[in-house]
């Protein structure tokens, strides 16, 4: 079982975990340190804001009822036990791909954890360009953008074919 965990992608679960520690960590700081709404100015195009998201990215579906924070919850539970399956099946010698996976998977699951305790997203980090303001994110919503990306980057070098050694 060992082995079987070290030659497959599931060696990279440090890192969800890592990603997950570390996105609750800023949360709680976030919560104790600030009160709901606060903004503090930390650049000129960027504020720590303190905000609760019901909904999911850019604060879609918020405003729904309620019924949104049980579909987010299964659309994540389910998402993370593909991406588990897939970790299983990514070979040792692959980087890339099962890096991309565990940071989408901690994301996935910081956010996940959110939703089942306090029933919505703690999110603060707030972008802006004059009075123009992306929709504050966190940190596990960072790893899953992240991820996302190298997912990309992964199948244009890969092409969808492994090459031939």
């Amino acid at each position: 079982m060992l082995d079987s965990f070290k030659q497959s992608g599931l060696r990279w679960l440090w890192l969800a975990l890592l990603t997950i520690v570390l996105d609750q960590l800023t949360k709680i700081w976030v919560m104790d340190a600030m009160t709901l709404y606060q903004s503090i100015s930390i650049m000129p195009f960027f504020n720590l804001t303190y905000v609760h998201n019901y909904g999911a990215a850019f604060s879609f579906l918020s405003d729904a009822g309620g019924w949104q924070r049980w579909f987010f919850t299964a659309i994540a539970i389910t998402v993370s036990a593909l991406i588990l399956y897939w970790l299983k099946q990514s070979k040792a010698e692959q980087v890339l791909l099962p890096v991309a996976f565990s940071l989408i998977l901690g994301g996935a699951l910081g956010n996940l954890y959110d939703r089942l305790v306090y029933g919505y997203v703690v999110d603060f980090l707030d972008f802006y360009v004059g009075n123009w303001h992306w929709p504050a994110f966190n940190l596990a919503d960072s790893a899953i953008c992240v991820g996302a990306g190298l997912l990309v980057i992964d199948a244009f070098r890969n092409n969808g074919v492994k090459a031939d050694g």
